[in-house]
């Protein structure tokens, strides 16, 4: 998988990306119109001294959903406690994140919608009434036994909206769903990260970077690192606009800001299957990749490039995608 958008970091890198993340609403670039309306409920709760209403977070990886439960944590001063969905296996650990928050608190829970039922079913009284029905004994002798719990706010992230439960979705107050980002936002972005680094880059190399950065910040945060280390080793140390784009060459990120997978995929498409449709499982083997990373990694830019089609039969190149990797039209001329 690409190294600039696999989903595990390495730790030093880690380290690094918590670094570059705003810590305030203020500081955010981007997403306008979440803000906005994010900025008017956390003011409001905090006049009210209450909890934050639940809140969803919905978009593509790299958008800032992580970013901005850290940034409602901070902005109403509170603690946050930190889970993966898919780490939420049973009934218990669900109890004990629960009962351990204080008044107030944030729970944020990447990847929501792999939750299982068992603990939605333990989130539904938690969110609505806030409480935790737990059941002891079994059988006939079986009795519920209710603990209260204190107000606190739930954020939950998540790629696959499509995914959650009606009911648990409903249970969200507010949903906002992040875009991918503009070039100049992703410029600023940019400056903003290299000043953090100590790194000198000209304002015509930030453009560079946000150009190839596929409208996403983290991506355009993992170049610029990689670029950093090109200008250290084999230059001055200062990135400019030469040394971004031999560092992106050798990075083998293109123009549109496609990496080697991304072209994989689409000469896959249009070559071993004619173009298509060809069925997600198949394209998957045919790349040796996870179909979950092809559909949230790969798919969403190429289908905003207009490269990729999905229809009922699978997936189809564009012209605009055969144009790019170089291929000629079918022989029906249709894409």
């Amino acid at each position: 998988m690409s190294q600039f958008l696999a989903p595990a970091l390495r730790e030093g890198d880690e380290e690094v990306e918590q670094s570059l993340r705003p810590r305030r609403l203020d500081d955010f670039v981007g997403q306008e119109r979440v803000k906005e309306q994010l900025d008017i409920a956390l003011q409001a709760a905090k006049a009210r001294g209450e909890a934050l209403d639940h809140v969803l977070l919905v978009g593509p990886p790299g958008l800032g959903k992580t970013t901005l439960a850290t940034i409602i944590r901070e902005e109403l001063d509170v603690g946050l406690r930190t889970v993966a969905g898919p780490a939420l296996e049973r009934k218990g650990d669900m109890a004990a994140i629960l009962t351990g928050l204080e008044p107030k608190d944030v729970l944020f829970v990447d990847e929501i919608h792999r939750v299982n039922r068992a603990i939605e079913e333990i989130l539904y009284p938690a969110l609505e009434d806030f409480r935790l029905d737990i059941i002891v004994g079994q059988g006939a002798g079986a009795r519920t036994l209710t603990l209260d719990l204190p107000p606190f706010t739930l954020v939950g992230a998540t790629t696959r909206t499509g995914l959650l439960t009606t009911p648990l979705r409903d249970r969200f107050g507010m949903t906002f769903r992040l875009g991918y980002y503009e070039q100049a936002e992703l410029a600023t972005i940019v400056r903003r990260s290299a000043a953090i680094l100590g790194v000198d880059i000209a304002d015509e190399a930030a453009q560079e970077v946000a150009r190839r950065a596929r409208g996403t910040p983290r991506v355009a945060n993992r170049i610029l690192r990689r670029i950093r280390d090109v200008a250290e080793v084999r230059h001055a140390g200062a990135v400019t606009v030469e040394v971004a784009r031999e560092a992106l060459a050798l990075l083998e990120v293109d123009e549109a800001g496609l990496e080697q997978m991304d072209r994989d995929l689409l000469s896959a498409i249009a070559d071993k299957f004619g173009g298509g449709p060809v069925g997600l499982s198949t394209l998957a083997v045919a790349l040796g990749e996870e179909q979950d990373t092809i559909e949230d990694v790969y798919e969403p830019y190429l289908l905003q490039l207009g490269f990729l089609q999905r229809t009922p039969r699978g997936r189809v190149i564009t012209a605009l995608g055969r144009a790019h990797i170089g291929v000629a039209r079918d022989p029906d001329g249709l894409f």
